[in-house]
């Protein structure tokens, strides 16, 4: 099949596009294989069978078969992206099986793939290398492994439709599959002490004999009412928990995670940096560094690629520690910040022109604009933990230098300009001049809309979502409805990022497809699950419920927010990606990157929206 398009699609976006033909089935068992397709109205129906004529039985591998699925799903232009590029959110639940297709922009139709027999246990993606992170790549389910004696037949069926949006997806795949196993928690991420309420919603009857639910062999006990079970579940010990779900006959299953409370988890990530990812040779410029750190080795790591250098994204270390020491201060932890500060002050800020540079040494060969407000904001917690009025000085002529250079043209992540301003009125510091930037900025974003200019990538979440937040903090500074109305718009785009499936991994996170390969040890590409710019997304929620008292909106922030913490571990160690594809171009991936790098900026948005919510 070469396409499949919506009749009444006033785009006549075809929502099929790949190096390989959808539904080209690769398979290295010695199985025969029967491709049907029927058109159904709007719908079509696909079969896969598989079937054993050799003398022997035959078992497979999760590689072993796959179907190729290849969804319009890149990045070239915002413009193209907005009505003809779609988000692709894969759920490979095993007998429930789903893929929800949302246009970028958000404008219905969309489409949606619903399993009907057989069992898929997962996806990998073939990517064209060539164009980097604006192709997210082919994808290719994978049936589970099975087993077929002599002259036995597997199929695998779904249909392919067309639906409204989230919700209306779900609607649909409960009627176009007869047995549909809808997979809920109020928490995927759970904190010490806390508990998690599932519900499992089905579109058939059933009795709580026809029901199992298992937990490492172990059954656990629910509820049944009215087509629905219900079960709560403890934090006895800290990992993952995967539940096998079982009603009807249907097999899913259900993925949380199990964290140490809160603030434990920010205290051991905090000591383990300022214990084992602090750079000390005084001999060195890089003295007093926070940098990579690699678990798989136990050591530290330092190189001249931008993304593994002694500055840019590896400020959301010194961030986090000075957010956490307002909190509870620690006077080694605060000996370190004070050492990484003055490494900051030599190396990569300029204090007396605002300038900003790419790596120590005062390297700007590369001159990055992302670079600036991150720093800004290292001074504005500085200020918040030290009180001195330097640290706002030298905020205030960081953001300057970064308008005098472009930044008005630029959509940056985290630009503190509410929090500065507020810090410093206090200070009886004028603010004339940086306001008036700040809303010619945010002027000319509410301009341009969704025509978004293409950055270090496309098209990206993390595009949207600075938008958003700059018309946000527009509206706190001005109260004017204009920049609360247009940065709605880009919250309605901002959200078809995020996923609903049943896994700690994707529930409310951002699609990212890059981020190992430059932050990474392993240089992998492939989708991130998570990846801990997605929070970017849970702080803009998180302000627009603040904004609008809108519950649901800090629900989803909440969620978001804990969907980044599969990164940290008990101990304190920490990854920079989760590569969640089976494979990636032929390579197995489905693991943490060893390199704790740029993560921290994460466990610093949760901590500072769980502070903000406290004073509240």
């Amino acid at each position: 099949m070469n396409e499949f398009i919506n009749p009444h699609d006033i785009y006549a976006f075809n929502w099929l596009e790949g190096t390989v033909e959808w539904g080209t089935v690769k398979c290295v068992q010695p199985l025969d294989v029967e491709v049907r397709s029927e058109k159904r109205g709007d719908i079509v129906k696909e079969e896969y069978i598989f079937t054993n004529n050799t003398a022997k039985d035959i078992f497979t591998r999760i590689t072993d078969i796959g179907i190729y699925t290849p969804f319009n799903d890149d990045y070239t232009s915002a413009e193209e992206c907005m009505t003809n590029k779609c988000h692709t959110h894969i759920w490979c639940g095993g007998e429930t099986a789903y893929v929800m297709a949302l246009r970028m922009g958000g404008e219905a139709p969309h489409m949606g793939l619903v399993l009907n027999s057989g069992s898929i246990g997962g996806y990998s993606v073939e990517r064209d290398i060539k164009r980097a992170s604006n192709d997210r790549g082919d994808f290719i389910l994978h049936p589970s492994p099975f087993s077929l004696a002599p002259g036995e037949s597997c199929t695998v069926s779904w249909t392919l439709f067309f639906h409204g949006g989230k919700e209306d997806f779900y609607r649909k795949a409960a009627r176009y599959c007869e047995k549909f196993l809808d997979v809920r928690a109020d928490k995927y991420v759970l904190f010490g002490g806390e508990t998690s309420n599932i519900e499992i919603h089905t579109n058939f009857p059933f009795t709580k004999n026809d029901a199992q639910i298992l937990l490492n062999d172990e059954e656990i006990d629910f509820t049944v009412n009215n087509n629905s079970l219900f079960f709560q579940t403890a934090t006895d010990v800290f990992g993952e928990l995967k539940y096998q779900i079982c009603i009807g006959g249907v097999h899913t299953y259900l993925r949380l995670l199990v964290l140490p409370p809160f603030t434990e988890l920010a205290a051991s990530r905090c000591r383990f940096i300022t214990k084992k990812q602090q750079y000390r040779n005084e001999s060195s410029r890089l003295n007093g560094a926070y940098l990579i750190y690699d678990n798989e080795n136990d050591s530290l790591f330092y190189s001249t690629v931008y993304d593994h250098n002694g500055g840019r994204e590896r400020i959301g270390m010194g961030l986090l520690i000075a957010l956490y020491l307002q909190t509870k201060y620690d006077a080694d932890m605060g000996r370190s910040l004070s050492d990484y500060a003055e490494y900051v002050q030599r190396e990569l800020v300029n204090e007396e022109t605002g300038e900003v540079y790419n790596d120590y040494m005062r390297d700007d060969s590369y001159k990055r604009l992302y670079n600036a407000p991150w720093f800004a904001l290292f001074y504005v917690e500085l200020y918040k933990l030290y009180r001195k009025r330097v640290y706002l000085t030298t905020a205030y002529k960081i953001i300057m230098n970064y308008y005098a250079n472009g930044g008005a043209e630029f959509y940056p992540i985290e630009l503190p300009i509410a929090e500065l301003t507020d810090l410093m009125k206090s200070e009886d510091m004028s603010v004339e001049k940086l306001t008036e930037q700040f809303l010619r900025h945010a002027d000319r974003i509410a301009e341009t809309g969704t025509d978004y200019p293409g950055s270090e990538v496309n098209y990206e979440q993390s595009i949207v979502a600075p938008a958003a937040d700059i018309l946000l903090k527009a509206y706190m500074l001005t109260n004017d409805e204009r920049y609360l109305n247009a940065a709605k718009r880009q919250i309605d785009v901002l959200e078809l990022f995020n996923g609903s499936q049943p896994d700690h991994h994707l529930y409310e996170t951002a699609i990212r497809h890059w981020d190992g390969y430059w932050f990474g040890k392993r240089r992998m590409y492939g989708d991130v699950f998570p990846h801990y710019w997605s929070a970017l997304t849970a702080n803009v929620y998180s302000d627009y419920a603040r904004i609008t008292g809108d519950n649901e909106y800090l629900k989803k922030a909440e969620y978001s927010f804990r969907g980044v913490m599969s990164l940290f571990m008990p101990d304190g160690s920490a990854s920079c990606a989760y590569v969640y594809p089976v494979t990636v171009n032929g390579e197995r991936a489905e693991y943490y990157d060893p390199y704790a790098n740029d993560q921290d900026w994460g466990l610093y948005f949760m901590l500072k929206h769980h502070m903000e919510c406290r004073k509240n």
